[in-house]
């Protein structure tokens, strides 16, 4: 291609249609995003090469390490890409050790040139790039379980299979049902990372949080490793030293075995599209576990802190032993605020409620179908997904601020943060808005979902619910994959469409799934309610 680079897997992507300059609106660089192209390329050589040989424990770790690399806001730091490249091309000469010296070399297990992909007909790159963006969702997903001790040999052995047919030459009527079948595997991944966070922390239960910080040395977490707040609150403990989370961590608060320290105190900020005017001169370190990173401001670049996969030129990074010696030595250094200080939520609320993921709504499911039976319940919405910076988001803060009193709200991810410091009341005694969790937590929805319908006795599309999604990076992609393979229909996308999304792919979608496009929450309320 005739640029510099070419990324356009993020809902802010330039123009709506790809970054092709020598930058990307995410902040990573031109080279950065040429060397994510070349890692993905060394991946599907390795999927090449797995295709007749047996993977091990290393060789998943490498591609599920290497994918999640490249998702949007993780990795920005050209040497750790260039050393996972490195790691990829080792696992690979692990299992073809003779291709490397093979005088006549047949091809089969050859790095693949992304220019190919993205330099293709129009269609084929949209079908191809559903499958990629899927899988690197699905990559995080399955690396949150897998530190956990959890993993899947199907869901394992998948990447390789979606990976290899991105190197092929093939039609939309081979590559379709691959598409769709990044939604099922992505449903056995979300269900082995509930199973590793519950059976780890316990099931969540409804919890309030405060967004107070009090006075003191304290440290702010972000991203969604659950392991990693675990082993931070174990470090800190007895320290003077208050915990904080921030963004997809909220929900941490509601696990047991997490929720037990006291020292985890509340949350700081909304949602990581404000990271830099919200940590602008905070006096704390910040960790950051997972996405979303954005390029640190001067005002507190000292205090930025990575781990896992999460990278960024300069920034002091947390290695495997999992040390947080340099981030407590830093909290207490810094010293925290002199008095104690409130941030609200975007609507001026100064507390959150989290916690309701499927074992806490099933556990009300009889109050729940009974006051839909009486017509006490009229609607059940779910309004979740990522959040962003692009205009026009505040169009899901007033879709939830116009749901009528006689409707519910369940959310998850940090699309939340629009809406979930509002007081709305209750129903039935319920909260009108309920967090379900993190993103992964689409499948508590789906749970929720399917047991209602089997106790109606009619199909999840024939429930009173409608999904209303926002979407901005790849673990969007597979988790709205996962909800077309279930069949799910009437989905309302915002607030633009995907970039990637070909005319005749979207026809399709629009056509076999009744997807729809967002417009206004009158004119979407009106159209769901009547």
């Amino acid at each position: 291609m005739n640029h510099p680079m070419f990324c356009f897997q993020c809902e802010q992507t330039a123009g709506c249609g790809g970054c092709v300059g020598k930058a990307g609106v995410c902040g990573k660089s031109a080279h950065v995003a040429n060397l994510q192209d070349q890692l993905t390329g060394a991946l599907i050589g390795l999927a090449r090469a797995a295709d007749t040989n047996t993977p091990t424990a290393s060789t998943h770790r490498a591609m599920i390490e290497g994918l999640f690399t490249t998702l949007t806001n993780v990795n920005f730091n050209e040497e750790t890409i260039l050393q996972q490249i490195e790691t990829v091309r080792r696992e690979k000469a692990a299992l073809v050790p003779g291709c490397s010296a093979c005088a006549s070399p047949c091809g089969r297990t050859e790095e693949y040139d992304m220019n190919r992909l993205w330099e293709d007909n129009e269609d084929i790159r949209s079908l191809k790039s559903l499958i990629l963006f899927g899988l690197r969702g699905m990559a995080a997903y399955a690396y949150h379980a897998m530190v956990l001790g959890y993993t899947d040999e199907e869901v394992n052995r998948f990447f390789y299979e979606g990976l290899f047919a991105l190197g092929e030459d093939w039609g939309m009527e081979e590559l379709l049902p691959v598409v769709m079948k990044v939604g099922k595997v992505n449903l056995k991944c979300m269900a082995l990372l509930d199973k590793a966070n519950t059976e780890t922390y316990g099931h969540p239960v409804p919890t309030t949080v405060s967004l107070t910080v009090e006075k003191g040395p304290f440290i702010v977490i972000t991203g969604h490793d659950l392991r990693d707040l675990q082993l931070l609150l174990e470090q800190t403990e007895g320290k003077g030293i208050n915990i904080y989370t921030h963004g997809e961590m909220l929900p941490s608060h509601a696990y047991p075995e997490l929720k037990k320290y006291p020292h985890l105190k509340g949350n700081f900020g909304t949602a990581w599209q404000n990271q830099q005017k919200e940590f602008a001169g905070l006096p704390a370190p910040i960790l950051f576990t997972t996405n979303c990173l954005m390029p640190p401001k001067d005002s507190y670049a000292d205090r930025v802190f990575t781990t896992e996969v999460v990278s960024f030129p300069g920034m002091t990074h947390i290695g495997a032993d999992k040390d947080f010696t340099p981030l407590i030595e830093k909290a207490l250094e810094l010293g925290g605020f002199d008095t104690d200080r409130t941030f609200p939520g975007i609507n001026g609320g100064t507390a959150v409620t989290t916690g309701f993921g499927h074992n806490a709504v099933l556990s009300v499911a009889d109050t729940v179908i009974g006051a839909v039976k009486t017509g006490a319940l009229r609607h059940i919405f779910l309004v979740g997904g990522c959040d962003g910076a692009r205009a026009g988001r505040n169009y899901y803060t007033e879709f939830v601020k116009q749901t009528p009193a006689d409707t519910a709200v369940l959310t998850l991810a940090c699309g939340k943060y629009r809406f979930n410091d509002l007081a709305l009341g209750t129903i039935g005694g319920l909260p009108r808005i309920m967090d379900m969790g993190q993103c992964n937590d689409a499948y508590s929805a789906i749970k929720v979902a399917v047991a209602l319908s089997e106790a109606f006795g009619c199909g999840v599309n024939d429930l009173p619910l409608t999904l209303v999604l926002s979407w901005y990076e790849q673990k969007a992609v597979c988790i709205l994959l996962t909800l077309l393979h279930l069949g799910l229909r009437n989905i309302y996308l915002g607030p633009t469409l995907p970039a990637f999304l070909s005319p005749n792919v979207l026809d399709y979608l629009v056509k076999t799934f009744a997807l729809h496009p967002t417009t206004t929450p009158e004119q979407d309320l009106k159209a769901i309610l009547g």
